[in-house]
Formats: C-alpha cells, structure tokens, sequence
C-alpha cells in the first residue's frame, strides 16, 4: 500500500491532531465529491480499464465490485481517522470519469495522492492542471508540510506532470501492491516552503 515519505519532518502532537482534523472536515472544490458506495459501480468500470489502472500500483486486484466496494469503505475509515480522502468527479452524465486519492500520515506532516483520469480525457492538458490544485489542496487545506510522490518507470506522462509541478526526484523506491508484490517506481518529494517559494516568484 501508499508508504510514507522518505523525509521524516518533527511534527508535534497538536499539529498532527490538526491536520487529522482538516481531513475529516475538508471542503473539497473543482467538482470533486467524496466517494461513497454509489460510485462503487462507477469507479469500477473506470478502473476496469487497463489504460488507466495499469499505471497505478495500489488499486484493489483484481478489479471487480467487490473489492472497490471494500476499498471505498476502508477509505471511508480512514478519512474517519483523519488520514485518507477518496474523491470521484463526474462527467456532465453523472457518470464517474476520474477519481483522486489522497492518503496523509499525520505524525509526519506528510501526504501523497494517487489518481486517474477517464482514457477519452487523458492527454488533454488537465492532467498537469489538476496535479497544481491537488498540490495547493494538501498544503493550504490539509496543512501538510512534505509531499511524496510515486510514479512507475515507463509512465512518462506522470513523470512530466511531477516535474513540472517542481517536484524534486530523489532517486527511486520500491512500492509495495497490496498483494504484496512490488515494483520499482521513481520518487519525488516537495516541500510547502518549495511550494510556497515558487508561486511567490
């Protein structure tokens, strides 16, 4: 599953009650929702497709309604603890047409997310735009101060996105599937004062 940062920040008590608190209690914006058991048949055709679940290596397998039924309910425990929000946007149908997963450990003021797009809105320049306002999202409103990122060795796509966010490669990790498994993917981390320098220029 989503492992933690390399960086490991102090972090005191109170700020990692404060950052569990603002997951519980996120108000979430460019038409994201929470996901909840009635985007279960949706995410589940969504990821059905290999063009957008390959990439990603910490998807319930095999895809099916039972075990995106049990992966939205643990995310739905885990945003309870205050450390995981689990959103779907949807198309003008209602349909869902991509979702966002953003997990948090609050005793390192730390977050990563993982996400994908329906296959018929990739490669459409809202990939990049979408990775700037989820970067703004986990500073501002979750108050993290550390983002770790993960992207498989071939996924050129992501790789561009994470660079041009300003994101610094630091190497690469092992990611963990949660069968067990693992694969070998590349790594990135910024920081908030990063963050923040960047868009003061």
């Amino acid at each position: 599953m989503s492992a933690p940062p390399k960086t490991v920040l102090e972090v005191s008590p109170q700020e990692a009650e404060a950052i569990r608190q603002a997951v519980r209690e996120a108000a979430l914006e460019d038409g994201r929702i929470l996901a909840g058991p009635e985007h279960v048949a949706g995410l589940t055709a969504l990821l059905a497709d290999p063009r957008v679940s390959d990439p990603i290596y910490d998807l319930p397998r095999p895809i099916n309604l039972e075990n995106v039924a049990r992966w939205v309910a643990d995310c739905t425990a885990a945003r309870e603890r205050g450390e995981r929000l689990l959103t779907v946007a949807l198309d003008e149908a209602g349909e869902v047409a991509g979702y966002s997963c953003f997990s948090v450990w609050p005793d390192r003021s730390a977050a990563e997310i993982a996400g994908a797009m329906r296959a018929d809105r990739q490669n459409s320049g809202q990939g990049r735009a979408g990775v700037g306002r989820s970067i703004a999202f986990m500073f501002e409103t979750l108050g993290v101060r550390l983002i770790g990122l993960t992207a498989a060795l071939d996924n050129v796509r992501s790789a561009a996105a994470i660079d041009g966010a300003g994101f610094r490669r630091m190497g690469e990790v092992e990611s963990v599937r949660p069968d067990g498994t693992t694969r070998r993917s590349l790594y990135w981390e910024l920081t908030r004062e990063e963050w923040e320098l960047r868009h003061r220029l």
